[in-house]
């Protein structure tokens, strides 16, 4: 699944995606493009699940 995430705009964001991704789901593969603020998301966890755990890390993701 992949997300657009307008406010990464840094390697911290990056970092902070991943980390907020990965809290429910550890083994998930995050693989994040700055220059198109886009994530991809390689997961067993819900859609719901990952977008809620980024928007309470502040990354709204669409």
């Amino acid at each position: 699944m992949h997300f657009e995430i307008e406010n990464m705009t840094c390697g911290g964001c990056v970092r902070g995606v991943t980390k907020a991704i990965q809290s429910v789901d550890p083994v998930a593969k995050v693989d994040a493009d700055l220059a198109t603020r886009v994530v991809e998301v390689i997961t067993t966890s819900p859609r719901a699940v990952i977008a809620a755990v980024l928007t309470d890390a502040g990354f709204a993701a669409s």
